[in-house]
């Protein structure tokens, strides 16, 4: 091996190195995915489906595990620069099945002790919540288009989305509280910073009332209001694959920080990215992308990372 990688050193570009350490490190492939539909419509765009159209794309055990697994790997995926998530069938999302909810508790119920029913509650909750969170945490830019019905565990899902798009006729509704519990999944966390009005944010999560597109617009929950699912697919492959010719270098160290300084003191949002800076701004990518401005030439090709 050694002579391998001194071959690889003393006769080709630095750039090769870099290659073959990529594809040995952060090799990733998805798995076929039951509740789940993944496409590549463009290049670098990998576009997730929710794949339960004859149940609303309600949310089951298989679901909040496959989401988490699709999200963290895509993360590790070199090929993959820009995410888009939908719903197949009539509705975005319908929330949590009520089944799983009945079975979840009837599991806990068996449970004699209450110390041992509440670890399993909570460990089931942290699990939906790192599953939610996996989009929060994967470095590359996560875009919801919603339409029809997004209840529940749906608006807990697009809120740890970078951006949001709905159609006309979608709606929402913050419906944990008509099911008897408290939005504990990242509603609660994020929902009040992506509108930025704690007292509407608040009216909506106590009331469960239903607010439709028009209203998301205004409140901020959403950037655009398209016409149908079929318009606001369209445009929002657009937008992903304008993102996707930039700098992946540049797009993923943005989300990065955006994310770490969303709940931090600017201070610190600003230490953290100038740690980030110092090292990402060493590569390549800052070169060409300054050549091409200068020149006014077209957006260059940058590698995967």
């Amino acid at each position: 091996m050694s002579s391998f990688i001194k071959t690889i050193a003393f006769n080709n570009p630095r750039k090769l190195i870099s290659n073959v350490f990529i594809r040995t490190f952060t090799k990733a492939e998805l798995p076929q995915f039951e509740t789940l539909a993944v496409s590549v419509p463009k290049k670098h765009v990998y576009h997730v489906e929710l794949n339960r159209p004859k149940k609303s794309n309600s949310f089951t055990r298989t679901m909040w595990q496959e989401i988490n697994n699709c999200f963290t790997t895509l993360s590790l995926i070199p090929e993959c620069r820009v995410i888009v998530l939908s719903g197949q069938g009539k509705h975005f999302c319908g929330g949590i099945e009520l089944q799983s909810l009945v079975q979840l508790a009837a599991e806990a119920d068996e449970l004699e002790d209450v110390a041992r029913k509440a670890r399993y509650h909570y460990n089931f909750i942290k699990y939906a919540q790192e599953t939610i969170t996996s989009l929060e945490d994967c470095v590359k830019p996560v875009i919801a288009v919603t339409h029809n019905a997004c209840i529940g565990a749906g608006v807990n899902l697009i809120t740890a989305a970078d951006m949001r798009y709905c159609t006309e006729d979608c709606w929402f509704s913050v419906r944990e509280v008509d099911v008897g519990l408290a939005p504990d999944v990242g509603t609660l966390q994020r929902f009040p910073k992506v509108v930025g009005n704690a007292s509407v944010a608040r009216e909506l999560c106590f009331t469960g009332r239903n607010f439709d597109a028009k209203e998301a617009k205004e409140i901020g929950l959403v950037s655009e209001v398209f016409p149908d699912k079929d318009t606001a697919l369209t445009k929002v492959l657009e937008i992903a694959e304008n993102i996707a010719s930039k700098s992946p270098v540049a797009v993923q160290t943005t989300k990065i920080n955006l994310v770490y300084s969303q709940s931090r003191p600017n201070k610190d949002g600003l230490e953290h990215v100038r740690l980030l800076n110092s090292v990402m701004n060493q590569g390549e990518d800052l070169t060409k992308a300054a050549i091409a401005q200068a020149t006014k030439s077209p957006i260059p090709e940058f590698d995967n990372v």
